[in-house]
């Protein structure tokens, strides 16, 4: 029982911090918040992720690039340019170390307007602080592991981040319906879609990149918007004013 609620506490908590703090903060600044508080975020963000930890920085970088190039040949991760998630996020891995080690220069008009913290982003992508928060999940493991198929868990513990990440970007571009003609292949591939927090409601967010709750018809329920919800009424974090743009304006 310890491994399975360890398991899921893992997934969701690395899954909020990806889509509230890396996504809709970082990348697309749905929201604002006090220095204080971005930086107590950005440390959540490295412990949920761990092993896996994503630069907020080239995150949002590679994000605005997404939604600039969407499913053409310099999409970052469109998987109609890959044979499949894996060669897809291989893809993607490379221009994130590109990005993160500036030995590309991205657009003027992906830079900026991101929260940066460079003693724990360089920390963060250290073999240090990878392999020590692997370590951790193992010795959590062989203390409370009670079957030997519990330790197939383990590689996603290790690429927490990167698996939700394949299963947006793959599953968003290929599977499911969509509200609106974005000149793009993206897809909405859950009804309510609670594997993900929201981030598979791809059709939408794509035609409306600047707006919080990503559900548009009633029945489509965002997890994550609540939390932010509540998060705004607690003064933690202020919600800018809802705006209805065009995908590219993004970026």
């Amino acid at each position: 029982m310890a491994i399975l609620i360890f398991f899921v506490v893992h997934w969701y908590l690395s899954l909020f911090v990806q889509t509230f703090f890396l996504h809709r903060y970082a990348a697309h600044k749905m929201f604002t918040m006090n220095p204080l508080w971005e930086k107590a975020f950005y440390l959540l963000t490295y412990i949920a992720q761990g092993s896996s930890f994503l630069s907020p920085r080239a995150y949002a970088i590679l994000h605005r690039m997404h939604h600039a190039f969407s499913d053409t040949e310099q999409d970052p991760h469109s998987p109609h340019f890959s044979n499949n998630a894996f060669t897809m996020m291989w893809k993607t891995k490379e221009i994130y170390n590109n990005v993160l080690n500036n030995r590309i220069e991205p657009e003027q008009r992906f830079e900026g307007n991101y929260p940066y913290w460079p003693a724990l982003e360089k920390f963060g992508d250290t073999y240090l602080s990878r392999v020590s928060w692997g370590v951790g999940y193992v010795l959590f493991y062989i203390a409370f592991a009670t079957q030997w198929w519990m330790y197939l868990l383990l590689p996603i513990h290790f690429l927490m981040g990167p698996v939700h990440g394949a299963i947006v970007n793959w599953s968003g571009h290929k599977y499911g319906y969509q509200n609106f003609d974005n000149n793009d292949k993206s897809r909405n591939s859950l009804f309510f879609d609670f594997l993900t927090g929201g981030e598979l409601f791809q059709n939408n967010h794509h035609k409306l990149p600047n707006r919080v709750n990503f559900g548009v018809k009633w029945w489509e329920v965002d997890p994550t918007w609540p939390v932010i919800w509540t998060l705004n009424k607690l003064n933690i974090i202020r919600l800018k004013e809802a705006k209805t743009v065009k995908a590219k304006a993004a970026v």
